[in-house]
């Protein structure tokens, strides 16, 4: 992030919790990390004391741990099981409602809930997510009320990553470490306080309510040391040059089976991505037979009844499924949205029971390419 020494701000740990005071004061739930049932997780908080101060955590295929660190640092981890997704796009929405009454069946659409969200702790792989749902959800003839009513009031405080973990891969996607665009706040974890960079008029606003000074020379050096610590810690690669081209070219090779024999389909890892929307539409009626609801809910394409039609499912194997769910995410999406559906943030390899890592995949997939 290149940024001239008069926009970045100095602001000490207290003004960290100003912040999250005027950000509730102006009506938002803020929602930060803290640490549950030996996880960092998203969740509401008030104070910073909640957040995982002097805590880390260490993720590898199919591993995850937490542990502490030798400092008192805030946002010293990377990322949990939990993304931004389930506030903007909720595993559960009643889209209609059926009530019978005595001049017949009545339907209604529920009024989608507004919900003021300030998220903290945003990584540059997690705006890139958001970015790429913006377009799922808020794209011409793709709408969705309640996602576009959230995201409207949506207040982002930005984090940049100051160490990596070794699951990453974003420098190959091209969505980090560094953020860029996309906040209204972007902070830099510094010894005894934190650089500001403001990104829109309304974190210009709030910022004017908390004591800030601009930040010396050797601030924000030393912030651009630490974000460039985090670049030189990744090391897990994906080529994403022709990547399009190369999986499609490749929906007969026998690494799919090999794949296939180690998956559970368990569905991991479409549920901590940050960017899988796949859903599924039920309904359910009361006891009495007097309300139907239609509600939508998470669903993922490694359940087996996802793909199912008339006749059967399409994908009855967990090599279709996985090479659907991979080819998706690398290739189809392109065609469909304009853009890659992986941002490398590396949960899906963390949170995988059985550690199947996505860029040995796509490496084998394609060896002969490189050949």
């Amino acid at each position: 992030m290149s940024v001239a020494a008069e926009e970045v701000s100095w602001m000490d740990r207290n003004g960290l919790q100003r912040l999250i005071e005027l950000l509730a004061d102006e009506g938002h739930e803020v929602i930060g990390p803290r640490i549950d049932q030996g996880a960092i997780i998203y969740d509401s908080i008030r104070h910073v004391d909640e957040l995982p101060r002097g805590w880390t955590e260490d993720s590898q295929p199919g591993t995850y741990r937490i542990q502490p660190r030798n400092d008192q640092e805030h946002f010293g981890f990377n990322v949990g099981p939990h993304s931004w997704k389930k506030y903007l796009f909720a595993p559960l929405t009643t889209v209609m409602r059926s009530r019978k009454t005595d001049q017949g069946w009545v339907m209604d659409s529920p009024q989608p809930e507004l919900r003021r969200f300030a998220f903290l702790g945003v990584r540059a792989c997690e705006l890139a997510a958001i970015a790429v749902q913006d377009k799922v959800f808020m794209g011409a003839g793709t709408m969705d009320p309640e996602y576009q009513l959230r995201r409207s009031h949506l207040f982002i405080i930005a984090v940049q990553c100051t160490q990596a973990a070794s699951t990453c891969f974003c420098t190959s996607m091209g969505t980090g470490p560094e953020c860029h665009a996309g906040f209204d706040l972007a902070l830099t974890e510094i010894e005894h306080g934190f650089l500001v960079v403001v990104g829109s008029d309304h974190g210009r606003r709030v910022m004017q309510s908390i004591d800030t000074r601009p930040a010396s020379v050797d601030e924000i050096t030393d912030g651009v040391r630490r974000r460039q610590r985090a670049v030189n810690q990744i090391t897990r690669r994906l080529e994403t040059d022709g990547i399009r081209d190369r999986l499609l070219s490749k929906l007969n090779h026998p690494q799919w089976d090999d794949v296939a024999s180690r998956c559970l389909s368990c569905a991991n890892c479409t549920m901590v991505c940050p960017t899988c929307f796949c859903h599924s539409v039920d309904e359910v009626h009361d006891l009495t037979n007097e309300e139907i609801l239609r509600n939508r809910r998470w669903d993922s394409c490694f359940n087996v009844d996802f793909s199912h039609v008339a006749g059967g499912s399409v994908r009855d194997t967990t090599r279709s499924r996985y090479r659907q769910w991979l080819t998706h995410k690398l290739a189809t999406w392109i065609d469909q949205f304009g853009s890659s559906g992986c941002v490398g943030c590396g949960r899906c390899i963390t949170w995988c029971p059985v550690g199947i890592d996505l860029t040995h995949e796509v490496a084998m997939l394609c060896a002969e390419d490189a050949s």
